[in-house]
């Protein structure tokens, strides 16, 4: 008689009941529900100090622009001390725009092609050297800025001016009719200079970040090292360059001192830029704020509630550049 086996399988091992996820948006620990707090409560609190900023210079600024005599945008007047006051931003606000538009134009190429050139020219020893006095430059203070500017730059800039009138003259905007060149220009070549290290800093860090396989890759398929960084590395850091472009607008923006220094201001707005004349936000709060009565303050506020407008403005139209590029960005790379 056969005896058939039967082969049992074991017995399958008893499931461990499931954990339940916990979500990451929740803190558990100690540790994290305070950094969760902190971190919060800094948001919220940057906020808050934000809306107080613009809730004081709007406040402020009403008291005075009902006693206004003059068109606040257009007058081309700063009599604020008066009885009545009369006070206008028109030649601030030209003043501002045009020598920091001066400032990007010649800052941001420049500085994008050195950040290109210590990551992906310069030999290690000297990348590392020519970014270390980029360093140093964006730690000098703007008055020393100012100081030189006005007593090396301005000095030196007569030849420029006059080699400017004779090619370009016949533009009118750069058409020099002698004098001190304490112009626009010079305050726009100051400012781009002051600005250059802060671009030339996170331009230089985001072309570090560039994927190396990409960049391999073009090599692979016969790319020379600039169709590598056209196709490459520009592509991947240029919502960096636009940040670092908006930092270096911002300061230009809000320069003080060193515009002060170097320009000889003047309540009107010239055809050309290198007639002297004109002010900024910055520079004309600095100029008349000692000298300047309770209604006079308010006037000045009033101004800085307008700079205020325009830097958020300016903020906000780099985030949405950004965030059109979302491709680009390091994340998605």
């Amino acid at each position: 008689m056969d005896i058939s086996t039967k082969t049992t399988a074991p017995p399958a091992p008893a499931k461990e009941p499931a954990m339940p996820l916990k979500s990451n948006r929740g803190a558990t620990r100690p540790g994290d529900r305070i950094f969760l707090g902190l971190s919060r409560g800094s948001g919220i609190l940057l906020l808050v100090i934000m809306a107080a900023i613009a809730a004081f210079l709007t406040y402020r600024a009403s008291m005075v622009l009902s006693k206004n005599h003059g068109d606040f945008l257009t007058t081309f007047e700063w009599n604020a001390n008066n009885t009545p006051p009369v006070f206008g931003i028109a030649v601030l606000a030209f003043g501002t725009v045009v020598s920091s538009v001066i400032a990007m134009v010649i800052a941001v190429p420049v500085a994008v092609g050195i950040a290109l050139f210590i990551t992906h020219y310069a030999p290690k020893k000297i990348g590392g050297a020519i970014a270390y006095v980029v360093d140093l430059l964006a730690a000098v203070p703007s008055i020393v800025y100012g100081l030189w500017g006005a007593l090396f730059l301005v000095p030196h800039l007569t030849g420029f001016y006059s080699w400017l009138n004779t090619y370009f003259g016949w533009t009118h905007v750069l058409e020099w009719q002698g004098g001190a060149p304490r112009t626009l220009l010079a305050v726009g070549i100051l400012l781009a200079i002051m600005i250059l290290p802060i671009i030339t800093n996170v331009s230089r860090e985001v072309f570090r970040q560039a994927p190396l396989m990409h960049q391999e890759a073009a090599l692979a398929l016969g790319a020379t090292r600039w169709e590598v960084i056209r196709m490459a590395v520009i592509p991947f850091g240029r919502s960096g360059v636009i940040s670092a472009s908006m930092l270096g607008l911002g300061r230009a923006l809000g320069e003080t001192m060193a515009v002060a220094t170097v320009l000889s201001p003047g309540f009107t707005i010239n055809a050309s830029l290198l007639d002297p004349g004109g002010g900024t936000f910055a520079q004309n709060i600095a100029a008349k704020f000692s000298e300047a009565t309770d209604q006079g303050r308010d006037a000045l506020i009033a101004s800085g509630l307008v700079l205020f407008v325009i830097t958020l403005l300016v903020n906000g139209a780099a985030r949405a550049i950004i965030a059109r590029r979302k491709e680009y960005s390091g994340a998605n790379a």
